[in-house]
């Protein structure tokens, strides 16, 4: 198969979604692997480590792109992009189609097959995909959270950890599910005072049992969430549904009842926030006030550490990109449902139900392609 890596060109996207080490196994394999210039100098990856691998290097993304048959990616494509993609392409990336109408239309008339990072699900429910960039926003959240809470950043001026004689911040996080924990485990070792919330008892007694003690466990409602907000000091929206929207757990109304200089930190941003005022952001601009609340929406958080994020990333996606490749995309996708699930749009029909459900398209079941 001929493989196409494009340079990510969103705001501050310097990951690459293929290391050189990726490149020499899908090579070893008797693919052909073209990376557009530079677009592994962000992540540190040089040309030359490409080279050595045996890829071949590119000068534009246009060539990149009319030259392959499957593009792995990072993030979803941006308009610069729309163009650029053919019909019966694959596209392997993060989508999040959901939070965002045009990109599905735009994708739905390109007529290419549109295999997402965020939907390919494990038989138990996981999101092996999404994990490792979870993972990194998660902890990531508290890293930038504890910044905008300094006053110089209009934040409360309070010290996440607190010092001998003075109480710790409080953190409150959203959702138990792998970015709460990361998030939980940064905050408690930073020595916040922090309260997990979630809709899931099991999820909660499990937290329980392997958090310390500075970590304590609530059941989300919107009763807890409305009282909670007015004295906790850093707030992390963690919830997500596969696929879909993310529910509205903090509304507008509750800011006015937040203490000025309340962070709060959105990283369902890519699936539409669950802050009803999350607007996303980039890494350039990263926050905005409302009511003296600070949001930091980053819709793309791991960007800003690339290195990090690169190799988590691609160590999870490259057993289903070799997949792809050695069998092409529909005997792989018949064969593994993890990655049928990661279809959501495809010759120009919508093959994920929430994607459907998000903008009131057609829905197609899958099984008509395969």
């Amino acid at each position: 198969m001929i493989i196409g890596v494009p340079k990510e060109i969103k705001n501050n996207e310097n990951r690459v979604a293929l290391t050189p080490a990726g490149t020499q196994e899908l090579v070893k394999r008797g693919h052909t692997v073209y990376i557009e210039q530079n677009a592994g100098s962000g992540s540190g990856f040089q040309d030359e480590d490409y080279i050595k691998a045996g890829a071949k290097i590119i000068t534009t993304a246009a060539e990149v792109y009319s030259l392959a048959e499957m593009i792995i990616k990072v993030k979803e494509p941006i308009e610069p992009e729309y163009k650029l993609i053919k019909k019966d392409q694959l596209i392997f990336t993060y989508f999040h189609f959901a939070s965002y109408e045009p990109l599905a239309k735009a994708m739905l008339e390109t007529g290419a097959v549109c295999l997402a990072y965020e939907t390919v699900e494990r038989v138990d429910g996981s999101l092996p995909l999404l994990i490792p960039m979870s993972e990194v926003a998660g902890r990531m959240a508290i890293q930038e959270g504890a910044k905008y809470l300094e006053k110089p950043l209009k934040g409360r001026g309070i010290l996440l950890g607190g010092v001998p004689g003075v109480k710790p911040a409080k953190v409150l996080i959203l959702g138990g599910g792998v970015v709460g924990t990361n998030s939980a485990k940064i905050a408690a070792g930073m020595g916040a005072d922090v309260t997990i919330a979630d809709v899931n008892l099991a999820r909660l007694r499990y937290l329980d049992d392997v958090m310390p003690k500075n970590v304590h466990t609530v059941v989300s409602n919107e009763y807890t969430i409305r009282e909670m907000v007015k004295d906790h000091d850093l707030i992390v929206g963690a919830v997500l549904i596969p696929g879909a929207k993310a529910p509205k757990l903090v509304t507008k109304d509750m800011l006015k009842t937040m203490r000025p200089g309340t962070v709060l930190v959105d990283v369902a941003v890519d699936q539409g926030g669950c802050i009803e005022t999350c607007t996303p952001t980039t890494h350039e601009n990263p926050t905005y006030i409302i009511d003296d609340v600070v949001h930091y929406c980053v819709a793309n958080m791991p960007g800003a550490v690339p290195y990090t994020s690169t190799l988590a990333l691609t160590n999870a996606t490259l057993p289903y990109a070799v997949r792809l490749a050695n069998q092409g995309w529909k005997k792989a996708c018949q064969e593994s449902s993890e990655l049928r699930y990661g279809l959501n749009v495809m010759y120009g029909e919508v093959v994920y139900k929430a994607v459907s459900d998000a903008f009131n398209l057609p829905y197609t079941d899958v099984k008509k392609f395969l």
